[in-house]
């Protein structure tokens, strides 16, 4: 049995309680990646309006994502990039496919906060299209789909841990050298023990950041600067680049 859903389930109009519990335990896997949930840590009164047809299932994905349980595991407890990684993976059943998506949604959890950075993947034309109101977000890297590169194909299949594998037992992000450089990546069969075989931590590896003007400025001239960070402090970097009123351009892996 796959630890990420590969198939829509979806929740229909006339449901019996077995249905909607099914759907229930598809959201947690999702978008909780495959964890093992107390009774305690279960949403229940989210659960409750799911069953009663107050709220659709993407408003349920939607409060699992921004659940306390999400957050300690993928907000608090990992790298920027790992964040983004999975906010992809478990929101739209992909990996994210250049430097731009990822620059794009590290500024806006910055800039706006945790709540505005799940809601841009809900909220999305994306998300609308491929799920609609009724269907639990599923994991689309197991085929290749018309039009997809095979780039593409490969990051997301890199996101996959494999059979028991637990989305928060990886702190560090897996894509972040291959997204940066605008490198393929390989596609790497999960191991027994759920760790990629091609994964190395992006935490070991240098980067740089090119950053465009800040609040120390003329407003005449704005200068470019560049950034040698290693992996492990690229969050208090990015903090510290936006306090000044700076915006990234781009981020590079330092080979």
């Amino acid at each position: 049995m796959s630890v990420v859903l590969d198939a829509p389930v979806e929740l229909r109009l006339l449901r019996s309680p077995d249905e909607v519990a099914t759907v229930i335990q598809a959201v947690y896997k999702q978008v909780l990646g495959n964890p093992h949930v107390m009774e305690s840590e279960r949403l229940a009164t989210a659960e409750s309006q799911l069953a009663n047809g107050n709220i659709t299932v993407r408003d349920f994905v939607r409060a699992v994502a921004k659940s306390d349980f999400y957050r300690s595991r993928y907000f608090e407890s990992c790298a920027p990039y790992r964040f983004v990684e999975l906010n992809f993976k478990h929101l739209l059943g992909r990996a994210p496919t250049d430097q731009a998506e990822l620059s794009e949604h590290i500024c806006l959890c910055i800039e706006q906060g945790y709540d505005a950075e799940i809601d841009s993947y809900i909220d999305s034309d994306e998300y609308q299209e491929k799920f609609g109101e009724n269907i639990v977000p599923y994991y689309q890297g197991a085929q290749t789909q018309v039009g997809q590169k095979n780039v593409s194909y490969n990051r997301t299949l890199s996101l996959y841990q494999g059979y028991a594998g637990v989305d928060s037992a990886f702190t560090g992000a897996r894509l972040v050298s291959d997204v940066a450089a605008n490198s393929a990546t390989k596609a790497a069969v999960p191991t027994t023990g759920g760790r990629l075989s091609a994964y190395k931590d992006a935490t070991e590896k240098t980067f740089k950041i090119l950053v465009t003007g800040s609040k120390f400025d003329s407003p005449r001239r704005v200068s470019t600067t560049e950034y040698i960070v290693p992996g492990n402090r690229m969050t208090p970097q990015i903090q510290r680049i936006h306090r000044t009123g700076g915006k990234i351009v781009s981020i590079t892996e330092v080979v």
